[in-house]
């Protein structure tokens, strides 16, 4: 659990600062093992339990470890160190996991100071600036910064470099029933066939189909419309526009996100005694937090 001092922290420093330190710490290490600040027992090593990757390419990892045990491992792990003394990896995981395949006994390392969102934050920035994240851990990281660390879609557009509406399509894809999601992550179905899925109510099914005759984004999109009432795409409610609302608002709610641990969205007009609290949360672990919160638990 991040307590409020340390989210204050990493909140005020701001994803840009923080992408210009992984800027540099990441030169520092393409420089290879002479850049590194030790060498490290492989048992002494241990990977971010919030990395926002979940899922690794055997073919990958199998080609990396036949490099690492011909050459080494030419790039040093961005690490920080742990209170028993260990050493937490906050870049580098793939370099790790291929190590052990091949028994190499030591990694060289390049220790870093970071709180615990700053390591979540540099977990995120460096696997989407490698672009090697699929859309549904890309999503998930951007989720884990908006309602853990109270950052706004136009945050992270501006410090990441992408444009708000790729945030906001790649957060749309969480809402897809589960088993769509799995086939996202696995591949078998684009970002793009997965947005054409979303207005549909049998989305599950529709997928199945969708991957059994190979149909184009194009195709999706068709067969989702024959599916909605009139053959019309069903319109969702849009989120509310929150750009107008004042300094205090806005300050509340990252307040109230902050302490409860979810995103927390206020429709209160300028006047008016009556509004609106909208609490939104991305797991059923959340929602039981919530439900002990208010429960008094």
């Amino acid at each position: 659990m991040v307590d409020k001092h340390e989210r204050k922290r990493g909140l005020g420093r701001g994803l840009s600062a923080l992408m210009a330190d992984v800027t540099e710490t990441e030169a520092a290490a393409a420089q290879g093992v002479a850049a590194a600040d030790h060498f490290v027992p492989i048992e002494r090593i241990t990977p971010n339990p919030d990395q926002p990757r979940k899922s690794f390419v055997k073919e990958d990892l199998d080609d990396l470890a036949a490099s690492i045990k011909e050459k080494g491992v030419l790039q040093p792990l961005i690490v920080r160190k742990r209170a028993d003394g260990s050493f937490e990896i906050v870049a580098g995981e793939r370099r790790w996991r291929a190590a052990q395949m091949v028994q190499l006994h030591e990694l060289p390392v390049i220790v870093r100071d970071f709180t615990d969102i700053e390591v979540l934050e540099v977990a995120i920035i460096e696997n989407i600036q490698r672009s090697d994240l699929n859309p549904v851990e890309e999503a998930a990281g951007y989720r884990q910064l908006m309602n853990q660390h109270g950052y706004t879609q136009e945050d992270m557009a501006t410090a990441l470099g992408k444009s708000r509406s790729h945030i906001a399509n790649l957060l749309r894809l969480l809402n897809l029933p589960e088993v769509v999601i799995e086939m996202l992550r696995a591949g078998d179905l684009s970002a793009g066939h997965a947005r054409a899925l979303i207005p549909a109510e049998n989305a599950t099914e529709l997928a199945k189909i969708v991957v059994r005759d190979g149909l184009s984004v194009r195709a999706t999109e068709s067969l989702v419309k024959r599916q909605l009432p009139n053959g019309e795409a069903a319109k969702k409610p849009k989120p509310k526009d929150t750009s107008e609302k004042d300094a205090d608002t806005k300050a509340l709610e990252g307040d109230l996100s902050a302490a409860l641990g979810i995103k927390v969205f206020l429709n209160h007009k300028p006047g008016q005694e009556a509004g609106q609290m909208t609490l939104s949360y991305s797991s059923l672990d959340e929602l039981d937090t919530l439900c002990r919160l208010l429960g008094g638990n």
